[in-house]
């Protein structure tokens, strides 16, 4: 195994064990940074998602944790539109260059969209407490489909870049939710998140986009991080890393749409 890549999984799970800050929207970028093409950085950190998000479904199901029926209206949109997307990519068969420009293009707006989410996510929280009572008024059946329709865009996001199904997914779901509790939001997206990044993830495997060398380095670095980042959530300054971070996502994602 190579010691950088141990090194950077390591780094990245005590970050998102720290600050709950989605481990694609920085695993992909380092990746591209360590001269890995878009479509194989994208594959590779999709099965890491999914491995390193696993362990966290079964700590949020046995908390009580997750909305099934949520994750279920997600999944309903999310995974076919994952599988409809991975169809297009290998239907098309676009050259290896066009298809990691359309990736890295992607992933510069998903990052943007991240870095966002993460800047105004108090002011869109108390934006959908305020407008609880608007939402509260919709029928289940309209707020099924919001849901659903929410699942779908995920699917395309997180397919093309293997970003989204953490910061995009749980503020979207505080908005269409908000008066349910924080926690119970968070584990739904988690246990959406796991079948997504894996289908999406054994999809671009199929095309050949996994680096099984890195991610097996990169899962022997992280599993450990995010042990020690979660001991030690909460003793860590939030007001100054997440807005440090969502400078950095910004500024990778700017530079991946004007390159």
């Amino acid at each position: 195994m190579e010691p950088i890549y141990i090194l950077s999984g390591l780094a990245v799970g005590f970050i998102v064990g720290l600050t709950g800050v989605g481990g694609g929207s920085l695993m992909t970028p380092i990746l591209l940074w360590f001269g890995i093409s878009p479509a194989t950085a994208v594959g590779t950190d999709l099965l890491y998602a999914a491995i390193t998000k696993a362990g966290g479904v079964v700590v949020h199901h046995r908390k009580r944790n997750i909305d099934w029926k949520i994750t279920g209206w997600l999944s309903a949109g999310s995974i076919p539109a994952a599988l409809l997307t991975v169809l297009a990519l290998n239907l098309l068969h676009p050259d290896m260059s066009t298809m990691n420009s359309v990736i890295k293009h992607f992933l510069g707006f998903a990052l943007i969209l991240t870095a966002l989410a993460i800047i105004f996510k108090k002011t869109l929280l108390a934006f959908g407490q305020r407008h609880a009572g608007d939402w509260l008024n919709l029928s289940p059946r309209k707020l099924h489909w919001l849901t659903f329709i929410t699942g779908l865009v995920l699917g395309v996001i997180v397919t093309l870049s293997s970003i989204g199904a953490g910061a995009l997914g749980t503020v979207a779901l505080f908005l269409l939710y908000p008066l349910i509790p924080t926690s119970r939001l968070v584990g739904t997206e988690i246990a959406h998140a796991v079948p997504l990044t894996a289908i999406a993830g054994l999809g671009h495997a199929g095309l050949g986009n996994i680096d099984w060398f890195v991610l097996s380095s990169l899962l022997a670095g992280s599993l450990p991080g995010i042990w020690i980042g979660s001991h030690l959530n909460g003793h860590a300054p939030d007001k100054i890393l997440r807005p440090c971070l969502a400078v950095m996502l910004a500024l990778v994602g700017g530079r991946l749409i004007l390159l």
